[in-house]
């Protein structure tokens, strides 16, 4: 392998993989990606595309801010496609006890640079007319931000082939060595592979702590100002960063169409990609619950998608092995830690130090086992 610039086969051009392929193109590897379908057609696309900062675990905060730093960073040269909007996020509470957890969030955040503002129940009402009455106040995140994810996995892939990369769209991975990919019946090989397949990760490397967790997603029409904030209620934290067996939370944003996306379920039924109209309908009736009059707002489409999630909620990024890489298991939050992610795997195959410390990351690090 040529330490100044090796050749690296990227395998899946989701917004991780596309990332890792324009950080490694960036730093002077010679990068091909092969797409089993299109760019951003698994987890991508079943993704909100919150920029947001997650306190789940000291590493989970880590990668999170340094990820939105390196997105805010990219804001001036974002085309109009990226849809980006610095909507900040609004982290609900419903009752005073809620409230409380929301003051220990931002000290927690304060106390590492994250400028918040906590909001009483008046100031919350002004920030969202459209929440309901009676809430007890939030947390406002102003630094967060929302983009569209399939036109940011093509942002980096078009920024990875502007520095030499090769984009493989319809190339079906069959298996993965050290080195090598095989891919329409025969091997491809490189200096190194890394395995940025999403959920999909484990059929190519076998031993991965990933499992796929099934996600509704639904967004409406048209209302452009109906919500100026992405709203979350404090109950996603525990639904979203526990392992049971279905979960649903408040978590809707605006999107820069004036459209709403409404979140969130998951679920862990293998790879069954079917709606569940029961566990949606429950999802919809929790948002509304919080903004009484979203039944009244026409809905244009409902589909799921697979989020790859780890038993401990934090990503593998890494060597697996030598001549294999992993960057996978963002279950919902591939497309805030993308370019974090990226810098951090190119920085270690290319031996120079990371920003952030690598260890939570290791894909070899003990893990609890998947409930």
């Amino acid at each position: 392998m040529s330490a100044s610039s090796p050749s690296v086969i990227v395998v899946g051009a989701g917004v991780v993989g596309a990332a890792c392929a324009e950080a490694l193109a960036e730093a002077g590897c010679r990068v091909s990606v092969l797409e089993a379908a299109f760019p951003g057609a698994g987890a991508t696309g079943a993704a909100m595309g919150h920029l947001v900062v997650m306190d789940d675990s000291p590493a989970q905060f880590a990668l999170t801010a340094y990820s939105r730093r390196l997105w805010t960073e990219r804001v001036p040269s974002l085309p109009a496609e990226v849809e980006d909007d610095p909507c900040g996020t609004l982290w609900v509470a419903a009752d005073d006890e809620e409230l409380d957890h929301c003051r220990k969030k931002a000290a927690y955040y304060e106390a590492r640079g994250e400028p918040v503002e906590l909001l009483d129940a008046a100031g919350l009402r002004e920030a969202e007319p459209q929440l309901r009455p009676g809430l007890a106040g939030a947390l406002r995140v102003p630094q967060d931000r929302v983009v569209y994810p399939p036109a940011a996995a093509r942002l980096f892939l078009e920024k990875a082939r502007a520095l030499g990369a090769t984009v493989e769209a319809g190339a079906t991975v069959e298996a993965l060595e050290p080195g090598r990919a095989r891919c329409g019946g025969r091997w491809r090989e490189a200096d190194l592979v890394v395995n940025a397949a999403g959920a999909d990760a484990p059929r190519l490397t076998p031993g991965l702590p990933i499992v796929p967790r099934k996600g509704h997603l639904v967004i409406t029409d048209r209302y452009p100002g109906f919500l100026r904030h992405q709203v979350v209620e404090l109950g996603y934290l525990k639904s979203a960063h526990t392992l049971t067996k279905e979960s649903v939370a408040m978590n809707v944003q605006p999107r820069r169409t004036g459209q709403l996306l409404v979140g969130s379920s998951r679920e862990l039924v293998g790879w069954d990609a079917s709606l569940n109209r029961g566990l949606c309908g429950r999802m919809l009736r929790r948002a509304a619950l919080y903004l009484p009059a979203l039944p009244r707002l026409k809905a244009l489409r409902t589909w799921t998608g697979f989020r790859p999630a780890t038993p401990d909620k934090l990503p593998l990024v890494g060597p697996w092995e030598k001549g294999l890489w992993i960057a996978a298991g963002h279950e919902g939050l591939g497309v805030t830690t993308a370019p974090g992610t990226a810098r951090l795997l190119a920085d270690l195959v290319l031996g120079r130090a990371p920003a952030i410390d690598p260890a939570p990351f290791d894909p070899r690090r003990p893990a609890p086992a998947h409930d």
